[in-house]
């Protein structure tokens, strides 16, 4: 692993051929690696075409499904059974189906505060990895999904937030979202969600145009400081890009 480089841009024409990459370099992380595989999730509107396609027949053979375990980088504090709960909406499209039971392993919230549920959730992390420590030269994720909200922000990592300098602690309690929904939240910290061979950011769509521009031109947004150890990929779609940028025709 080297320090952490500048995102690569790959444009594709539209949220289909967008979901279509985003399988493509999910399973071929699975295949480079012979042993355990983690891939940590993301939650929101991006993955969702992703998370169906994975589950699809084309796709799930793909799978080593008994080599592969699943995490999140965040979570909306609410019951697993909230439509809200982002592991919910991932076990439900695809995970539910194919994936040993074992193998997933959400943000517990049916705990007494989002604290508690970070402290818990970064004990999972380090058992997995086998260290409270990370080495930079042993990454925790074979990749890391991510998005892009209208703020900059990903993950739960919310502009202004104190989470965002969070350099420490694995997992953070986000007392409450900078963007609906407006509940509690979990989240992976920087340092953590950095901790992988590959980050792969899915940005589709006209309303992404606004907050896009404001990343390609550097603001200093949390989507921004979110680096892979490794590599980063901005997976974007036409839709999304801002004008004077010219896409697949």
């Amino acid at each position: 692993m080297v320090a952490a480089s500048e995102p690569k841009l790959i444009v594709v024409a539209d949220a289909e051929a967008l979901a279509q990459a985003a399988a493509e370099r999910v399973v071929a992380r699975m295949v480079a690696n012979p042993g355990s595989i983690a891939i940590c999730l993301t939650g929101g509107s991006s993955p969702k075409k992703l998370y169906q396609l994975l589950g699809s027949d084309a796709w799930r053979g793909r799978i080593p499904w008994d080599r592969v375990h699943w995490f999140i980088g965040d979570e909306r504090f609410v019951p697993e059974s909230d439509p809200l709960n982002n592991m919910a909406v991932a076990r439900a499209a695809f995970l539910d189906r194919s994936a040993p039971s074992g193998h997933i392993h959400p943000i517990p919230t049916m705990v007494e505060n989002p604290d508690e549920s970070a402290a818990a959730y970064a004990h999972a992390l380090q058992a997995f990895y086998g260290s409270d420590r990370l080495d930079p030269l042993r990454p925790l994720f074979d990749l890391v999904l991510m998005g892009a909200g209208p703020d900059g922000h990903t993950a739960s990592l919310f502009p202004g937030y104190p989470a965002i300098e969070e350099t420490t602690r694995w997992v953070v309690g986000v007392p409450k979202a900078n963007v609906a929904p407006f509940v509690p939240r979990v989240s992976l910290t920087l340092p953590v969600l950095a901790s992988c061979r590959e980050m792969l950011f899915e940005i589709s769509g006209h309303d992404k145009q606004p907050i896009l521009t404001r990343l390609l031109d550097g603001e200093t947004l949390p989507a921004n400081r979110a680096r892979s150890n490794g590599e980063t990929i901005w997976l974007v779609d036409r839709g999304a890009l801002p004008e004077g940028i010219r896409g697949p025709r």
